[in-house]
C-alpha cells in the first residue's frame, strides 16, 4: 500500500525588494520565486498586467528566474523588481556601491550589533546548511553569543545550542587550517622558484607590468578620484593570508563579479593578482554552493526515506517451515 505524501513545505527566505532607481526597501519574506513576485506587485503596487514582472539582483543586475539558485542565495538578499520592458540601471557610481559605500550595503535593521547576530541566527534557524554560506565574522559573531540567548532565538535547548556552537567553532577552526595550508604552499612554492631562478626573470616581467599598471591606474583614477574604499571587504582582501575564506557568499559574489580594473585601484593592486583574488573568490562561491545543494538533496533523500512504511525498515523475511 502507497503512502500518500503531501506537498514538501519549504522554508521561507527573508528578502529586500525595491523598484528600479529607488532606495526605498520593503522586507518581504518568501518560499520561492512566485510567492515573491506576487508580493513584489502588492507591496510595491505593481500592476500584474505589466507582465513580464521580473526579479534581479540589485548589486549586478543578474535575473533570477531559478528557483533552485534563489534558494541558494542569502538571507536579506536586495532584489530589484522590473515590470514590463523596465530595464535594470547601475548605480550612479558604475556598480561599485559596495566599495565605496559601506553604510548603503548594511540593513537599516542591523545598525545595532545585538541586531546583527539575531538576523544571523534567523538565516540559520531558516536552514542550517547556510552555515556554509556564513562569513568568519558571522561564524564568531555567533560563537561570543551567550548560549542561553541563543537558545531563546532559536528555540532550542542550551544542549543543542551548545553543540550547533561547537560546530560553528570547527567551521571557522577548519577555514584558518585551510588558510595556514595555503601559506605554507605558497611558501614551498616561492622557495623553488628562488631554487630555480625563477625569480628574477618575475621581477622584469613584473616591472613591465608595472609601467602598464601605472597607464591604465592614470586613466581610471581620472573617473573615480572621489573613490575612497573604506569597506570591510576590501580590509579582508588586503589583510587576509586568503581572503576568501574569510568573506560570506554575497561578498564573494561582488568581488568575482566586480570590473578588475576599478577593484585593483581600490586595493592598489596590479591586475595580475587582483584577478588572481576574483578568480579564487569565484571557485570558493561555487564550491559553498554545491555544498548547500549537495546537504539539501541529503536532507530530501533523508525525509523521503523516513516516509516509507515501516515494513520496509525490516525487509528479511520470515524463511517458511520446511515441514
Amino acid at each position: 500500500m502507497e503512502v500518500a505524501s503531501g506537498p514538501a513545505i519549504r522554508a521561507l527566505k527573508q528578502c529586500l525588494l525595491r523598484r528600479n532607481k529607488s532606495r526605498e526597501q520593503h522586507g518581504v519574506a518568501a518560499s520561492c520565486l512566485k510567492e515573491l513576485r506576487n508580493k513584489a506587485c502588492d507591496i510595491l503596487a505593481i500592476d500584474k498586467s505589466l507582465a513580464p514582472i521580473t526579479l534581479v539582483l540589485a548589486e549586478d543586475g543578474t535575473i533570477v528566474d531559478d528557483d533552485d539558485y534563489f534558494l541558494c542565495l542569502p538571507a536579506n538578499t536586495k532584489f530589484v523588481v522590473l515590470a514590463g520592458n523596465e530595464k535594470w540601471t547601475h548605480n550612479s557610481d558604475g556598480g561599485t556601491a559596495w566599495i565605496t559605500q559601506e553604510s548603503f550595503d548594511r540593513d537599516e535593521t542591523d545598525s545595532g550589533a545585538g541586531l546583527k547576530w539575531k538576523n544571523v541566527a534567523r538565516q540559520l534557524k531558516e536552514d542550517l546548511s547556510s552555515i556554509i554560506l556564513l562569513s568568519e565574522e558571522e561564524l564568531q559573531m555567533l560563537i561570543d553569543v551567550p548560549c542561553s540567548e541563543l537558545a531563546e532565538e532559536l528555540g532550542q535547548s542550551h544542549v543543542a545550542v551548545q553543540g550547533l556552537q561547537n560546530t560553528l567553532q570547527q567551521v571557522l577552526d577548519q577555514r584558518e587550517e585551510a588558510r595556514q595550508s595555503r601559506q605554507l604552499l605558497e611558501l614551498y612554492l616561492r622557495a623553488l622558484e628562488k631554487e630555480g631562478g625563477i625569480l628574477s626573470k618575475q621581477q622584469e616581467s613584473r616591472a613591465d607590468l608595472g609601467d602598464e599598471r601605472d597607464a591604465v591606474d592614470a586613466g581610471i583614477r581620472e573617473s573615480s578620484s572621489k573613490v575612497t574604499p573604506a569597506s570591510q571587504i576590501l580590509l579582508a582582501l588586503k589583510e587576509k593570508p586568503a581572503p576568501e575564506l574569510s568573506l560570506s557568499s554575497q561578498d564573494l559574489e561582488l568581488v568575482a563579479k566586480e570590473d578588475p580594473k576599478a577593484l585593483a585601484v581600490a586595493l592598489n593592486w596590479d591586475i595580475k593578482k587582483t584577478e588572481a583574488v576574483q578568480q579564487a573568490c569565484n571557485q570558493e562561491l561555487s564550491l559553498r554552493l554545491q555544498q548547500v545543494q549537495s546537504l539539501r538533496s541529503l536532507r530530501s533523500i533523508s525525509a523521503r526515506m523516513s516516509s516509507l512504511p515501516g515494513d520496509v525498515e525490516n525487509p528479511k523475511r520470515t524463511r517458511r517451515d520446511p515441514m
